[in-house]
Formats: structure tokens, C-alpha cells, sequence
């Protein structure tokens, strides 16, 4: 995984020089622009490039919650939906070569900015639902799916697994249900497992990718009072932006009714 600097997009949004904005992309990036100075760089990935929104003025922005002293709760005030997880190429690499997910439905659980949702574009699967429960990653998320002309495949929507009532228009027979480092906030464990009740479908899966560092151990023991449990280990290398190269394990709950 790599990334580099590219298309800037700040203050009024202006396009790239290569191609033309939508008129829908223009005002997504508009409302970002209210409150981050970001641009577009190119997320290569095996043969692929994909264009995804980065944040430049993410200090200013942390400096800002401080300062107003908006920041209660690190793990839940924190913008870590601006965050490109390791962990979503991880989950790619298990979809790709031990899911079938040719013709199936995927839902994306706190998909940030929707890095795993765009990886999982071409791996055939009939449509692909990335949410979020955060305003701005859902804006993130929107935003690149449109730059990267993945509208037709992939909705951008709220899903908030512990408000049941406030999902209407979520299948609720969903195949593959994934998510990258959401298993490290302790209170939603329980909504998880129900949601996961109430949507998955009865030869469907849920897959969570947590780094071993933040391995939740109970929450297996929690599932598999309920469901079917297998745990992978899978090792991961990416390197970062400023050219590290990152290794780290990685833990996959496989839960299955």
C-alpha cells in the first residue's frame, strides 16, 4: 500500500486538471472544505490506483478540539475515521482468497473514510453498503466513492448498530458484514452481536480485523455463545507515507450463524 501527494482541494473546491468534477462530488467536497483543507492522493494497491481524500490540515483540526475542549473521550471524539487502517488490507486479502463474494451483498461497519469499501470494488460482489455512525467520514467516504466513479456499486450510508430503529433501510439479509478496528470500544459489543442477529444472513459471516495489540479476547467468548467463532492470524506489511515499512499482526473473528 501507497500513498503519495497529489490533487490539492481546499477553500473552494476546484478539480484536479485531469477530469471534470460532478456536480454531486463539487458539493460533497464544498461541505468538507467548510472545515478541512484536503486533497486527493493516489492509493495504489496491487494493480489498482485509487483516489482517496486526505486531510492536511488534520493538527490545526486536533488543535482546534482541543482548544474548545471538545475531546471527552479520545477513543470516540478523535477523528480516527480520517484514518487509512492497515487492517482493511488485511480484511481485502481474506475476502479475496477464503470469502465467496461473487454476486453477494457486503456491509461495512465504521468505514472511515471507505478505504476497505473501494478495495473490496473489485472482488464481484452485486452491491456494497460502507457506513459509518460519524458525519464526516460518512462526507469522506461519499466523496471518494464519486471520485473514483464507484456510485453505481457502492452506498454511502448511517448505520448505527446500537439504535436498531434508526437502520430502516439496511437488509436485513446481508452476506459478508465486515469491520476494521471497531472492537476496541467495550459497550458495543453487545448491540454488535444483536445487530449482527437481526442482519445476518444464515450462511452469511461477519468478519472483524483488530491489530493484536488491541486483541478483545471476551468479545470472542461473547459470540460464540451465540454464534459460530473461528479466529485467524494473519500477518500484515504497508508501508506509510513516509516510506516505513509497517509490520504487524493481525487477529480475524470469523462469526457465522
Amino acid at each position: 500500500m501507497v500513498m503519495s501527494d497529489e490533487t490539492a482541494v481546499s477553500g473552494s473546491v476546484q478539480a484536479d486538471g485531469t477530469e471534470e468534477e460532478s456536480s454531486e462530488l463539487k458539493a460533497v467536497l464544498d461541505e468538507i472544505a467548510r472545515r478541512f483543507q484536503v486533497s486527493f492522493h493516489p492509493l495504489q494497491y496491487d494493480d489498482v490506483t485509487f483516489q482517496v481524500l486526505d486531510v492536511a490540515n488534520m493538527t490545526q483540526y486536533l488543535d482546534r478540539l482541543l482548544a474548545t475542549k471538545a475531546i471527552k473521550n479520545p477513543l470516540k471524539d478523535l477523528p480516527l475515521w480520517a484514518k487509512i487502517w492497515p487492517g482493511s488490507f488485511v480484511l481485502e486479502t481474506y475476502l479475496r482468497k477464503k470469502a465467496a463474494t461473487q454476486g453477494r451483498n457486503l456491509l461495512e461497519l465504521g468505514c472511515g473514510c471507505g478505504v476497505l469499501s473501494l478495495l473490496a470494488s473489485r472482488l464481484g460482489f452485486a452491491s456494497i453498503t460502507a457506513s459509518d455512525v460519524e458525519d464526516e467520514a460518512l462526507l469522506f467516504a461519499r466523496a471518494n466513492v464519486l471520485k473514483n466513479h464507484l456510485e453505481h456499486l457502492i452506498h454511502v450510508q448511517h448505520v448505527d448498530v446500537t439504535r436498531p430503529g434508526k437502520n430502516p433501510y439496511l437488509d436485513s439479509e446481508l452476506d459478508i458484514i465486515v469491520a476494521s478496528e471497531i472492537l476496541y470500544l467495550d459497550d458495543l459489543h453487545t448491540p454488535l452481536l444483536n445487530f449482527l442477529d437481526r442482519h445476518l444472513a444464515q450462511d452469511g459471516q461477519a468478519v472483524f480485523c483488530t491489530d493484536m495489540a488491541r486483541r478483545k479476547p471476551h468479545f470472542a467468548k461473547k459470540a460464540a455463545k451465540r454464534f459460530k467463532v473461528q479466529e485467524l492470524y494473519l500477518p500484515g506489511a504497508f508501508t506509510d507515507k513516509e516510506g516505513a515499512l509497517q509490520r504487524r499482526l493481525y487477529s480475524l473473528l470469523i462469526v457465522q450463524k
